[in-house]
């Protein structure tokens, strides 16, 4: 599990086309670059231990989504989603012993459990940070932050997951997938520093009530656009003329028409990429607090922190300028 040394390359996975990645969950791209980025904003104490295995971090990003769509795990697939509305206007329960009780597992498999997941994740990573267990440390750090990259996409807590409800299907692939791969090298990716967070729940349904506030202006958006918009130049088209199509069916829109959603959202993609950044360094962090803050230095040979060191400081001086190392958008014409 230790880092690779130059050239790196960060694996996209046969399941994912050049053009759009997964469906749910940031697609391979803002995954892979959530997890990579969080490592920089730990405290020292911690990031030397995570840079060791930034690649492993980076790569493992995406394994949940493999559970669901190639190794087909029917558990995986409510652990990336919560659809509020399902609920009703009740208050729904904070913990997850609140919500196992309060809930039978049909309902919960149908509707979600991202947040109440995300919850029973830090217990285990918490107790692998107790036993200074590498290998769980390791594996259950990428999949928590999977989840948490999932928490900051708005679709990921709505009815509406891909716009079905309102003739917008396609649209979820599109704000998560296309938008970042097309624009997310100008995106800025040094956040702040990690910080504790004192309620796990709390702080778990901060992050899902903020994404939910989002979906109304995110539909919205492209609503309008869509209205507006010369419908010839809306989508990609093939080699035949018919409209390009990703590899589970959704459209693939046209530079101009993505070009034109970018703007028009204000940012949001990137500021919610920029939120799932630091939830992971702080959801992270906190668990390694609650172990006791152990010493991780001692984990690793020596030897490999040592060949580490010069990639270590020239990454360091990059996020300063808001920039990583050895990612570049996967395809600039859809």
């Amino acid at each position: 599990m230790g880092k690779r040394h130059f050239p790196r390359i960060i694996l996209t996975l046969a399941i994912a086309t050049g053009s759009g990645g997964l469906l749910f969950g940031w697609g391979n791209w803002g995954h892979q670059h959530i997890n990579h980025a969080a490592v920089f904003a730990l405290p020292k104490e911690m990031r030397v231990f995570y840079y060791n295995h930034i690649d492993y971090i980076t790569e493992e990003s995406v394994v949940p989504d493999v559970r669901k769509y190639v190794m087909n795990d029917k558990a995986e697939f409510a652990r990336h989603y919560i659809d509020i509305e399902a609920f009703g206007n009740e208050a729904l329960p904070q913990t997850p012993e609140e919500a196992y009780k309060k809930y039978d597992s049909l309902f919960l498999e149908k509707y979600g459990r991202l947040p109440w997941y995300i919850q029973d994740m830090m217990v285990k990573l918490t107790k692998a940070f107790k036993e200074k267990n590498k290998t769980d440390i390791l594996l259950l750090s990428a999949d928590l932050a999977h989840y948490l990259g999932d928490a900051n996409m708005p679709l990921h807590t709505a009815l509406n997951h891909n716009g079905q409800l309102t003739n917008q299907v396609g649209i979820h692939g599109f704000w998560e997938s296309q938008l970042p791969e097309m624009f997310g090298d100008a995106y800025n990716f040094k956040v702040a520093p990690a910080k504790y967070i004192p309620n796990i729940a709390a702080g778990t349904w901060d992050i899902i009530n903020h994404s939910h506030s989002l979906e109304d202006t995110l539909l919205s958006t492209e609503r309008i656009l869509h209205a507006s918009f010369p419908k010839d130049q809306i989508y990609k088209l093939d080699s035949v003329g018919h409209i390009a199509k990703v590899w589970y069916g959704d459209p693939i829109y046209s530079y101009a028409y993505a070009s034109a959603f970018n703007k028009a959202l204000n940012g949001m993609v990137e500021n919610q990429l920029r939120h799932a950044i630091n939830d992971v360094a702080n959801f992270w962090y906190t668990a390694w607090v609650n172990a006791g803050s152990p010493d991780l230095n001692d984990i690793d040979s020596p030897d490999i922190t040592k060949a580490n060191e010069k990639n270590y400081k020239m990454e360091m001086k990059l996020i300063e300028k808001g920039k990583i190392f050895g990612f570049k958008s996967l395809s600039k014409d859809y």
